[in-house]
């Protein structure tokens, strides 16, 4: 068993260094067998193909980051159905859930850099899409119950959609933009205020157009 886990580690290893070298498609099965010092049966033995190894590698931490989106999620609807600060839209645990993610990102850059930009090809290239299609149904739910809060109308499903996809990509712009996380904290601030900003501005009379 010794042996097997210390094959198995090797080999994931050697893939790591592979994908990010080549990226998904460029890298070589045969090439990380060569680096791990073991046979291509030996690979099949552990991973079922390349797609396999390639998420085996990286799904721990990508199911890391939806449990905590959806933990967070699930906290900011008891927030909400609670009453607390509800006509205010002031979720006290944006910033401290919003800075959890940046830092889980940032403890494993080179993986999530390589899906953002090497995944093309594997099961996980379109995991961004995933990503925004969690939010979305969050977002959904939670301008559903504050507008009957408020007793406005609620913002529209393209509006969701878009802000959804505005709140994904605004990490994922920080992870290929911005190496240095203290420098993506302090930008995220900013972010994280203008996004809020904004949501609260949902539930307000629209603006009148000029004359």
């Amino acid at each position: 068993m010794k042996d097997e886990r210390e094959t198995k580690e090797k080999l994931l290893q050697s893939a790591r260094a592979e994908f990010l070298a080549k990226g998904y498609q460029g890298a070589s099965l045969r090439s990380i067998c060569k680096a791990s010092g073991v046979t291509t049966g030996a690979l099949y033995f552990f991973f079922k193909d390349k797609d396999d190894l390639f998420t085996s590698l990286v799904a721990p931490q990508l199911n890391t980051l939806k449990a905590m989106l959806t933990e967070h999620m699930r906290q900011e609807l008891l927030v909400l159905d609670s009453g607390e600060d509800a006509a205010e839209n002031d979720f006290r645990g944006d910033a401290y859930a919003s800075q959890q993610v940046l830092h889980l990102l940032y403890q494993n850059y080179d993986l999530f850099l390589l899906l953002l930009t090497g995944s093309y090809g594997s099961s996980l290239e379109h995991f961004v899409d995933e990503l925004v299609a969690i939010s979305e149904e969050h977002y959904r739910k939670l301008a559903d119950r504050q507008a009957a809060l408020l007793g406005v109308t609620p913002p529209q499903d393209y509006t969701i959609h878009w802000l959804a996809h505005m709140q994904i990509d605004a990490f994922v712009h920080l992870l290929t933009h911005e190496p240095d996380e203290q420098k993506a904290l302090a930008h995220l601030q900013d972010i994280l205020q203008y996004m809020l900003s904004g949501w609260n501005g949902l539930f307000q009379p629209p603006v009148s157009p000029g004359p």
